[in-house]
């Protein structure tokens, strides 16, 4: 089969970042944080701190256990952004960019000549080195870092489908380029872990143990049946396939919820700070809701404690209307509040959307129409700035919920600084 794609993966994008922005941490080992306190953890390490066995996810303690000269930086989540966008031009000025998968994640369909060995392997050096552009005039003042370039690098997958060609950007890094052609299947797949494959997690991989699958060997040489039993159902048959080089084209996702959470920096680990985030996050998912032309058909409050973890939705009829969500979180919350015990963290998530431009009331007894002042407090925030205008309940939050980057999306800018 021939080559078809090619993924380009950021190395500890997150911390790469920072390195890039700040010569003096680099070389040095970094944890980036989402907020600077000591019950928090890493949501990205750079590779110094990695070598130590920090990783996503694990906590300040143990981060400083693992690694004793560890910093932490507060993210910019921002910076990030502003440098994602550069470099998919960066990639976009060498091949077309097929699909963004991530902030740190994009594939690019070969196409005539590129599906060439020599002339894909010189496609992949072209975006490194545009790449080492971006890096060398990454900060604001535009004069030129050549050693940022030997920081912020990209591992480069190229295989016959983008399943194999993002296993491939594991298999090396940093700075990575691996080839897998179909000369190449199964064998070379061989020395990898089960978990080291997309869409096998924890649960899958005990899945696949308990059908007597124990090994990337084994994997690769099940039948298609086998694998439909283990994933039961059509993911077992996509497996099947893209492990032998074939392309398979998924359904397109819809987008089911939308929301925020966040970790409450110590001072607003009250009900009144944590309340107030809530409504700031609020405001926010309402904000991108009415931008993204849906509707919204209830609201889940959650609220993390040092030992527990409290949850609990409200269903509506479907609207976009700020103040009925707000009207909606205070019912939530007299039904959560815990007196004398600190929240450590809380979410809010707009669920059973629908695309419409229709608002309707939550409550009978709301009948005004607030179409109008959202949509000018909307403008005034874009136009002018974050927190221009809000409803006062998110008054006391608003230095504290900065932006988030998920796994899967890149936020907007205009609706989410």
């Amino acid at each position: 089969m021939p080559l078809r794609a090619l993924v380009v993966d950021f190395n500890s994008y997150f911390a790469s970042v920072e390195q890039v922005l700040a010569s003096s941490l680099r070389g040095r080992p970094i944890g980036v944080v989402p907020v600077v306190t000591d019950s928090t953890c890493c949501i990205a390490a750079s590779s110094e701190a990695k070598r130590h066995g920090v990783k996503t996810g694990t906590g300040v303690a143990e981060a400083r256990s693992l690694c004793p000269g560890i910093i932490f930086v507060e993210s910019q989540p921002e910076e990030y952004i502003r440098l994602h966008h550069l470099l998919v031009a960066a990639v976009e000025s060498c091949t077309h960019v097929e699909e963004v998968w991530s902030i740190d994640e994009m594939w690019c369909r070969l196409t005539g000549r590129q599906c060439e060995r020599a002339n894909a392997e010189a496609l992949a050096r072209n975006i490194k080195a545009a790449v080492a552009n971006v890096a060398t005039f990454a900060r604001d003042d535009d004069r030129a870092d050549p050693e940022a370039a030997k920081v912020l690098t990209c591992s480069v997958g190229i295989a016959p489908n983008g399943y194999l060609a993002k296993t491939a950007t594991d298999m090396q890094k940093p700075d990575g380029l691996v080839f897998l052609e179909d000369s190449d299947l199964p064998h070379k797949l061989h020395r990898l872990q089960l978990r080291d494959f997309c869409g096998i997690g924890r649960n899958m991989e005990h899945r696949l143990l308990e059908s007597g699958i124990f090994t990337v060997a084994q994997l690769c040489a099940a039948t298609e049946k086998k694998l439909r039993e283990v994933w039961n159902g059509i993911e077992g048959t996509r497996m099947y396939r893209v492990l032998r080089g074939e392309e398979v084209q998924r359904p397109p996702t819809q987008k089911r919820v939308l929301g925020h959470s966040h970790v409450l920096p110590p001072e607003l680990r009250t009900e009144e700070g944590a309340f107030s985030v809530c409504h700031r996050l609020i405001q926010k998912a309402a904000m991108r809701l009415r931008k993204g032309k849906w509707c919204a058909g209830g609201l889940q409050l959650s609220v993390k404690y040092s030992d527990r973890r409290w949850s609990d939705d409200i269903t509506f009829t479907p609207t976009q209307d700020t103040l009925e969500f707000l009207h909606t979180l205070d019912i939530l919350w007299q039904r959560c509040r815990q007196r004398g015990i600190s929240p450590k963290a809380v979410g809010v998530t707009l669920f059973h959307l629908v695309q419409s431009q229709n608002s309707t009331p939550v409550f009978p007894t709301m009948k005004r129409n607030h179409s109008a002042l959202l949509a000018a407090m909307d403008a005034v925030n874009i136009g002018m700035g974050k927190n221009k205008v809000y409803f006062g309940g998110a008054h006391g939050a608003l230095a504290y919920t900065p932006m988030r980057i998920a796994f899967n999306r890149i936020p907007d800018l205009e609706t989410e600084r």
